[in-house]
Parts: structure tokens; C-alpha cells; sequence
């Protein structure tokens, strides 16, 4: 992506836009040279309501423990200390019905039959949009996500809470 800190940049690299990522200096590299695919069993989307940001959580309808997203990686020298660091973008775009109810963005979820011309480079940002509308299930969960004093490892940030009726 680039040769300097993520600090150094002024800008958030850590999700990259499909509609952009092809052309936008920072990506367009990595993008013709250095995809991933980012593993994860679900999601998170704050949505803004009266009572503040209520996150939820997005993972595949069928049950399926894993969900696919569309990624770049790249390495870069730190001018600063001389280490080689690696880093990751995951590639986002518009969000399906389903999703904009809740966020104006959603991953770009791939499907196994992309992942390989995805990797290669053959498949282009056509693979990169919204997935179906029925092949997500989200719920809202406690805004102890929100803590950085929350465990990482705890599994009941993933768990369903009522939210109140606005």
C-alpha cells in the first residue's frame, strides 16, 4: 500500500471502498498485487439511534461459522525504526437492504466460488457489492463492545439483548 506509518497518512486506511479501491493511490497497488481474504464469523455495525450508537452484530443466516471478506494486505518499512511491518485492509461497500437499515456501509462478503479469482487477481471489483439480502441475520448486542476495557475473547458480546422502544 505504502512505504510510511498508517500514522503519517492523515487518512483511515483500515477499511478500503470498492467503488474507490482500483484507483485510489494508496490501494490501487496492493489491490493489482496483494489480495486476501479475511476470515471472520461475524460482524459489527453501530447504528445511530436517540440513545446513542447500539451496536449489532451480523453473521450468515444459514448458521455457517464462517463469513468471507474481500481484502488487501501489504509490507511496508517503518522510516522510523527500520522494521518491516505488515498490514491489512478489508474492502467494504454499499450495504444491501437488509443492512441499511442499520449502517450505510456493509464488508464485501465473498462467496467460495470467488475466492480463487479473487486471489489471482482475475476477478475484478464486479465481486465486490452487497451480499443478498437473505444471507445475513443480525441482532443487537451490548454497547460493552464499545469498551476497550471489554475482554476481546469474551463470547457474550456476540449475545442478543432487547433494545429499548424509542
Amino acid at each position: 500500500m505504502v512505504e510510511q506509518p498508517l500514522k503519517e497518512l492523515r487518512v483511515a486506511t483500515f477499511n478500503a471502498r470498492a467503488e474507490t479501491v482500483e484507483t485510489k493511490p494508496v490501494f490501487r497497488d496492493a489491490f493489482k498485487r496483494t489480495r486476501c481474504l479475511i476470515p471472520m464469523s461475524g460482524y459489527y455495525e453501530w447504528q445511530a439511534t436517540a440513545g446513542g450508537k447500539q451496536p449489532w452484530y451480523f453473521t450468515a443466516r444459514d448458521g455457517s461459522p464462517l463469513l468471507t471478506a474481500a481484502g488487501l494486505w501489504d509490507e511496508w518499512k517503518d522510516r522510523a525504526n527500520g522494521e518491516q511491518l505488515k498490514s491489512c485492509t478489508m474492502i467494504i461497500t454499499e450495504p444491501n437492504d437488509f443492512g441499511a437499515d442499520v449502517h450505510d456501509r456493509m464488508p464485501a462478503l465473498l462467496t467460495e466460488d470467488h475466492f480463487a479469482p479473487w486471489l489471482s487477481g482475475e476477478a475484478g471489483t464486479k465481486v465486490l457489492k452487497p451480499a443478498p439480502n437473505d444471507y445475513l441475520q443480525r441482532w443487537p448486542v451490548s454497547k460493552r463492545v464499545n469498551s476497550s476495557k471489554a475482554d476481546a475473547d469474551d463470547a457474550t458480546l456476540i449475545d442478543p439483548i432487547q433494545v429499548a422502544a424509542v
